[in-house]
């Protein structure tokens, strides 16, 4: 069966333009069947970028789907250099789009199954993780992300309470030795867990 975290969707095409506003300033994101959330930005992907502090250095985002949270993050901190990372190649195809259309200067995409592709080491790692994969899939994510991080250096994710919120922070603080919950709304969390 296919997923929107399958690494090559065949469903049929279905390219439309979403219009997202983050902090007075409008994007237009190019979205397609085959990629999560492809009508609108989610409203864990929408709190996740709201509860991010200002940030500099190195930013990955893993799992970047068509490039909200990504180029989102690019626009707020100019500082910054945004690594984009997806399995799904017509994800990455979009967000590469999508970096181009609000000509973003400070951001990049490309496919990686994972860290399998990654090389850099980051200050900020951020994800909306793929749930439905199930904890097979994203638990290894997260216990392979402290490896990329730069001492000082922190992961957020979004996920919702009912899909395993709990559990997850309860993982983080086996890898990390903490993790916040520093965000809540309708049933969504943000976490948050820092590198030693």
């Amino acid at each position: 069966m296919e997923h929107y975290y399958s690494s090559r969707p065949t469903t049929t095409h279905d390219i439309r333009i979403v219009e997202y506003f983050i902090r007075g300033q409008r994007l237009e994101l190019s979205t397609d069947s085959g990629v999560f959330s492809k009508g609108r930005v989610d409203f864990g992907t929408d709190l996740l970028i709201n509860s991010m502090p200002d940030i500099r250095g190195q930013i990955l985002d893993l799992g970047c789907g068509y490039g909200p949270i990504g180029i989102s993050l690019a626009v707020l901190n100019e500082d910054c250099i945004v690594h984009m990372t997806d399995i799904n190649e017509r994800a990455v195809s979009l967000a590469k789009n999508n970096i181009e259309r609000n000509q973003i200067l400070n951001a990049k995409a490309y496919v990686s199954e994972g860290f399998s592709n990654i090389s850099n080491m980051f200050d900020i790692i951020v994800t909306n993780p793929p749930i439905r994969a199930g904890k097979k899939v994203i638990y290894p994510l997260f216990s392979e992300s402290i490896d990329y991080l730069n001492a000082g250096g922190a992961i957020y994710m979004v996920i919702q309470k009912k899909q395993g919120a709990l559990s997850a922070v309860k993982k983080l603080n086996e890898i990390y030795s903490n993790c916040s919950i520093i965000a809540k709304r309708k049933g969504y969390m943000i976490l948050r867990s820092i590198k030693s």
